[in-house]
């Protein structure tokens, strides 16, 4: 592994998407596919969102190391990102499990090639006027390490509101 900072990152990452495994390994097709509104998604939808936007991180991580300098980042309305949440019914839960579990290689493989010296350097955010020039540590620790770990937390958020639905 390149740095004990980068083996945190992987270690952080990979027990998120351990709990996240976990605990949709015990819900049935309807508890993951329910949704709490019409504006929040469902636990398939967050699988679904998880595998893409981390391959999507990694992907900006490694381009931004490639060619130092490049502006990276996105949107909201990002295609690739509205694309892995618009269509639940098209989506298995089989094949957005799997995307997530492989995760854990492909986030071990990009992440151990990141040396310890490369997390300072700078980039600019597409966004520049609210983030301004982040180091590389900045898009690993809010992109990845914390956006998956809110993922989960937003999991758990569904699950209570399932549970109190069930209730009334």
């Amino acid at each position: 592994m390149a740095s004990t900072k980068v083996e945190g990152y992987v270690e952080s990452i990979h027990q998120s998407l351990d709990n996240i495994l976990s605990i949709v390994s015990y819900l049935s097709e309807d508890m993951i596919r329910w949704k709490p509104s019409r504006d929040e998604w469902s636990i398939l939808q967050i699988l679904s969102h998880v595998g893409e936007s981390t391959l999507f991180w990694l992907d900006e991580m490694d381009r931004v190391l490639e060619k130092p300098g490049t502006e990276w980042g996105r949107g909201l309305g990002h295609s690739g990102r509205l694309a892995a949440v618009e269509a639940p019914d098209k989506l298995t839960i089989d094949d957005a499990i799997a995307k997530v579990n492989g995760l854990k290689e492909e986030v071990t493989n990009r992440l151990s090639k990141v040396s310890e010296d490369r997390l300072t350097e700078e980039n600019p955010h597409r966004n520049f006027g609210k983030f301004g020039n982040k180091p590389i540590s900045f898009l690993i620790e809010h992109f990845l390490v914390e956006h998956v770990e809110g993922h989960y937390n937003q999991i758990q958020r569904n699950l209570t509101k399932l549970s109190e639905e069930t209730i009334k």
